[in-house]
């Protein structure tokens, strides 16, 4: 069906032939941001650089303390919990890589419309707040329940549906402890910031982005599974309109280059000198944990092995450093990383498109060029 007059929203649709970006999807990436990749540099990334989407309006809290969440639904004794109650819980903090699922949606032919990553939305932070699973129990979750409904407080409208952004979660998956789910209150060891959902939001490690939802302010057991519009309208992997398409869930593996030298001011190609560069960067993988890093000069033609930064204890769930020396010498390259896991899965080179533009790890080439002293860039 298409538009009628008065719908404050489009359909879904793919960009024409040759269509730039759009006054619509600009607006989208003026409120939206993505990690400068020169700061993937920081093992945790700052707040303020740190990617953010946010799906409507960042709501206004001015009293955090008078904030409410309920967990209700299928359970023995529900409850209305205070910022205050939630901290007399035990408390952990998590290192999670967090990443869009639309990241690197603008590098796909024909683009799907919407916000438009190229491959910077992504970042790391640790943290802190309470199990899921203890308030779960708490208050007594019915074991024969199928899913957990987590709403926000962003509210708008989207393909013509007016809703709160809903997302739910298996009940296994809601209660495990590897990894724990969790209703996160800090964010580097301080209350979380207006952007990243303050003052509760929640933290699905190996999750893409869309599952942390921000602002929660109710968790909703449920005895069927649910419905809502980001499950089984948006966050779906579809090749044709039609089609009921697979979830997306769990973060593919990507390895990112810091970009080396000096860029261009407008093109963002890179200028080294001849001699020793070292390369590095971060990979992760929320399906298994990263067990290789290949580094290419030539566009994918040869690949060479990087050396992995010890895998700490406790950091399963983020991103993993790299490095590689490499030798330059005068000419012009386009250098990218590939990343691979225990689970068998290795980053592809060409796009695996779908029409939301969701989960699409291709390796990303830098253009990189090398010049001589005597020669300005």
């Amino acid at each position: 069906m298409g538009q009628r007059s008065g719908d404050p929203s489009a359909p879904a649709r793919l960009a024409a032939p040759d269509e730039g970006i759009g006054a619509d999807e600009l607006a989208l990436a003026t409120r939206n941001h993505g990690l400068p990749l020169e700061a993937l540099r920081h093992d945790v990334t700052p707040p303020g650089l740190h990617y953010v989407l946010t799906h409507y309006d960042i709501p206004y809290v001015p009293n955090a303390g008078a904030w409410r969440l309920s967990v209700d639904g299928r359970v023995r004794v529900p409850l209305d919990l205070s910022l205050a109650d939630l901290l007399s819980f035990p408390q952990i903090t998590i290192r999670v890589t967090l990443e869009c699922a639309g990241n690197g949606r603008a590098l796909l032919t024909p683009r799907p419309v919407s916000q438009p990553w190229l491959v910077e939305a992504v970042g790391t932070a640790d943290w802190s707040g309470v199990p899921l699973r203890l308030l779960l129990a708490e208050a007594g979750a019915d074991p024969a329940a199928v899913d957990v409904v987590f709403t926000g407080a962003d509210h708008g409208v989207e393909r013509g549906i007016e809703q709160d952004y809903q997302r739910a979660l298996p009940l296994a998956v809601a209660l495990g402890d590897d990894p724990q789910v969790l209703v996160a209150t800090a964010m580097n060891g301080a209350p979380l910031p207006p952007q990243h959902g303050r003052p509760l939001r929640l933290i699905v490690p190996g999750w893409y982005g869309m599952a942390h939802v921000k602002w929660l302010r109710s968790v909703t057991v449920s005895d069927v599974p649910f419905t809502g519009f980001q499950q089984t309208v948006a966050y779906r992997i579809r090749h044709t309109a039609g089609e009921e398409g697979e979830p997306v869930t769990r973060v593919a593996p990507r390895a990112l280059l810091v970009p080396p030298g000096f860029p261009d001011f407008m093109s963002r190609t890179r200028v080294v000198r001849p001699g020793p560069v070292k390369l590095f960067g971060r990979a992760w993988s929320g399906q298994a944990p990263v067990t290789s890093v290949e580094v290419s000069t030539d566009r994918g033609v040869s690949w060479e092995r990087a050396v992995l930064d010890p895998l700490l204890d406790g950091q399963r769930w983020a991103w993993r450093g790299w490095h590689y020396d490499w030798a330059s010498s005068p000419g012009e390259y386009e250098v990218g990383a590939r990343a691979s896991d225990a689970g068998g899965s290795t980053q592809p080179l060409e796009q695996r498109w779908n029409r939301g533009g969701f989960a699409n790890n291709a390796v990303r080439f830098v253009r990189v060029v090398c010049v001589d002293d005597a020669r300005s860039p």
